[in-house]
């Protein structure tokens, strides 16, 4: 089967590593990369010995491309994802899909009409502890879920940012909330704090109430000293525990449930505490895994794991989390 050849549009901080992975891959070539900034595109197809463009534009009418990532600041998204896909081009958009609904749905209904692949960046979906966590969901391993909880917090970071925290972080828990509950939010609260680094959010405290029951929290910032990123998933038969940056997935047993079955104020009556497991993962870069995962539904012509629609879901969810907070008020869905 034929490399295909890939191309990256924005080699910044997440784009430059997008260039990297496709240059790496067995099965494609990096042939181009565009970045508005021409020294850090030069100096990205240097080190990775493709072609270099500021214009994206051009790149996409003097390249044969096969496949492309976009990683351009998010206001940019559908311009430039529009253009891609124009050209039947497979296109991979980096979290958020876009800065809106309507920018979002924009881009989803012409990938659909112009019968084109679309992916969307969420690379926490591909991280191996987050992987075997959801095969173990999948096998009822933890019963009836009663929580999620997400903490994703850390210093202000020195990029350039056109969002805040919610946009740009809470996103990524969003997502995984709904893809581990495997249910949809029908109601929301949440409260920020504004403007201490920016003129967007910095803080987030939500809430989510699944469908199923399961409550979601959200404890998003760039404010704590100390970078944190994991998720916490508290069930009948005890609690799950993902750690992403080492990729270390725990389980806490609840000894008194029982694989028949309790009702609900059982469960709370008899939770002990039993063996805590350290789950074996095999390590790998989700953003490697990803890419992988978005070349093989290309070349196999599969679904991709992140659809238009889920990052789509992610973003309105976000943005009600933010109208939640201006409005002072629960949402419901």
């Amino acid at each position: 089967m034929k490399k295909l050849k890939a191309a990256v549009i924005g080699v910044g901080a997440m784009g430059k590593n997008h260039a990297r992975v496709y240059s790496e891959l067995d099965n494609t070539d990096l042939v181009a990369v565009a970045d508005v900034n021409e020294e850090t595109a030069k100096n990205v197809a240097e080190y990775l010995r493709c072609n270099s463009y500021k214009d994206y534009k051009k790149m996409l009418k003097e390249e044969d491309i096969d496949i492309v990532s976009i990683a351009v600041p998010t206001k940019y998204h559908k311009e430039v994802a529009l253009n891609c896909i124009e050209l039947g081009i497979p296109t991979l958009v980096e979290k958020p899909i876009a800065d809106n609904e309507e920018n979002a749905i924009e881009i989803i209904q012409r990938a659909e009409e112009d019968n084109t692949k679309l992916m969307v960046g969420h690379i926490e979906r591909f991280n191996p502890a987050v992987v075997e966590l959801k095969k173990r969901l999948d096998k009822n391993e933890l019963g009836k879920i009663f929580e999620i909880k997400a903490i994703r917090v850390g210093p202000f970071p020195n990029r350039i940012r056109d969002v805040g925290v919610v946009i740009d972080l809470a996103v990524h828990d969003i997502d995984i909330m709904r893809y581990l509950a495997n249910s949809e939010v029908k109601r929301l609260y949440a409260e920020t704090e504004r403007k201490i680094h920016t003129k967007h959010e910095d803080l987030l405290s939500g809430l989510l109430k699944f469908q199923n029951d399961a409550i979601g929290v959200l404890s998003v910032n760039w404010l704590t000293p100390e970078k944190i990123r994991e998720i916490s998933i508290i069930g009948e038969r005890g609690m799950f525990v993902v750690k992403y940056l080492p990729q270390e997935l725990y389980f806490y047993e609840n000894i008194e449930a029982s694989s028949e079955g309790y009702s609900y104020s059982d469960i709370l009556m008899g939770v002990a505490e039993g063996n805590i497991t350290n789950i074996r993962i095999q390590k790998k870069e989700p953003l490697k895994a990803e890419i992988e995962s978005w070349v093989d539904c290309v070349k196999r012509d599969k679904k991709p794991l992140v659809s238009g629609e889920d990052g789509l879901m992610a973003l309105e969810l976000a943005q009600k989390l933010i109208e939640s907070t201006v409005k002072e008020r629960v949402i419901l869905l």
